[in-house]
């Protein structure tokens, strides 16, 4: 594996590698979901097709509906409770990886924010970057379906 990259959950139940050259984006997530599921302002999530990510140890999922109206499925550690990924359960092989559980995360550039509208005013977005209210749009996800072959 090439540039590999590895992490995991606080209680190191769960680890990962993944190969950091096929990461397809990374995103500051503001919606309320992400923001309940961290405990914070927003998540920052690395998109990563499933076949470049090889995890030890069993994740425990939470499913919900999300603020899009599809069905997110939060993996965590049953032990520390860390969240260590995600993934949409009508798009499975892409997968969105914690940044926070990386063991070295100086690498990640973020691409983008979503649900802006979201956002609290005590952790606004970086303007520096593409801004979306909401999710991108579909031809945005089209493109991140292609790039995850």
């Amino acid at each position: 594996m090439n540039n590999k990259a590895t992490g995991k959950c606080q209680c190191g139940k769960i680890s990962y590698s993944l190969n950091q050259d096929k990461v397809i984006s990374g995103h500051h997530c503001h919606c309320k979901d992400c923001q309940r599921a961290t405990g914070s302002g927003k998540a920052t999530i690395l998109f990563i097709a499933r076949k470049y990510i090889d995890i030890k140890g069993d994740l425990k999922y939470f499913e919900s509906k999300g603020s899009s109206g599809s069905t997110v499925r939060r993996g965590f550690c049953d032990n520390c409770g860390s969240g260590v990924l995600s993934y949409a359960k009508e798009i499975p092989h892409i997968v969105y990886v914690k940044a926070g559980t990386l063991d070295d995360s100086s690498w990640v550039t973020i691409d983008s924010n979503f649900f802006t509208k979201s956002a609290n005013d005590w952790n606004r977005p970086d303007t520096s970057i593409k801004c979306f209210e909401g999710n991108p749009s579909i031809m945005a996800g089209i493109k991140t379906l292609l790039k995850s072959f």
